[in-house]
């Protein structure tokens, strides 16, 4: 482990055989979901607290054994959530009309050049999501770095999600490596944590300067964004 007060100073910052990243808020700018829910009649504040909300969720179900694919999870709290006497048309069309919106939402403008970067270091790329595997496809089709992911995999076929120590397993054996030669990145620390114990090695993208929560088992690179992870493993 890094030292908390220099989190960049560390022996490990050899380079991982392989990268995985996290899809959600890490590779994705999930701001324009908050247009979807004014579009149906909803206060645009309920997006942030609905997909902390999923997440809660998900792990709850995990928890106990009894795990479902994200989308279930999603829509299923949307009908929950959505203020039925503000919206403009039924609760039916206004969850599809949400959930439609991750299909067309962009990469964080850090990504499509760290990526590139990344691969030319000759570090095998995947991503492991919550959600699904076609989000991710289209996400980096738009950003029009597909062709640098190895695979895509969502916990769907892991049986657990994130950050559940089975979750990160199913990757690296689909992968064929051990758990010291890869690294998670996300920008959550939920997700740093659970890969820690996992025995990955792992960077926190912290696009927005916050402060990393005590509690947590502390990432081995702290990055302002992709790019400064590619510049942090190759001086590495």
């Amino acid at each position: 482990m890094t030292d908390p007060d220099n989190p960049n100073e560390s022996s490990a910052l050899r380079r991982p055989r392989v990268i995985i990243f996290d899809v959600n808020e890490t590779l994705s700018d999930m701001s324009p979901l908050s247009h979807r829910f004014i579009d149906v009649g909803a206060p645009a504040e309920l997006a942030s607290l609905w997909f902390a909300s999923v997440l809660r969720d998900g792990f709850a179900l995990t928890a106990a054994g009894a795990v479902r694919p994200f989308s279930d999870v999603a829509s299923g709290l949307l009908a929950v959530m959505l203020p039925p006497e503000t919206l403009d048309r039924g609760i039916d069309d206004a969850v599809e009309h949400i959930m439609g919106g991750f299909m067309g939402l962009s990469v964080h403008p850090d990504v499509a050049e760290g990526i590139r970067a990344l691969a030319a270091l000759d570090i095998r790329l995947i991503t492991l999501s919550n959600g699904a595997v076609g989000v991710a496809r289209k996400l980096l089709e738009g950003a029009g770095v597909l062709e640098h992911a190895e695979m895509l995999l969502s916990v769907d076929q892991a049986g657990a999600w994130k950050p559940a120590a089975q979750s990160y397993r199913y990757a690296l054996d689909r992968c064929g490596v051990e758990p010291h030669e890869a690294m998670l990145v996300a920008v959550h620390p939920w997700d740093i944590d659970g890969a820690h114990r996992a025995g990955l090695r792992t960077a926190w993208i912290n696009r927005t300067g916050t402060t990393y929560p005590s509690y947590f088992e502390a990432p081995d690179l702290t990055a302002s964004s992709l790019v400064h992870l590619e510049e942090l493993l190759r001086s590495g």
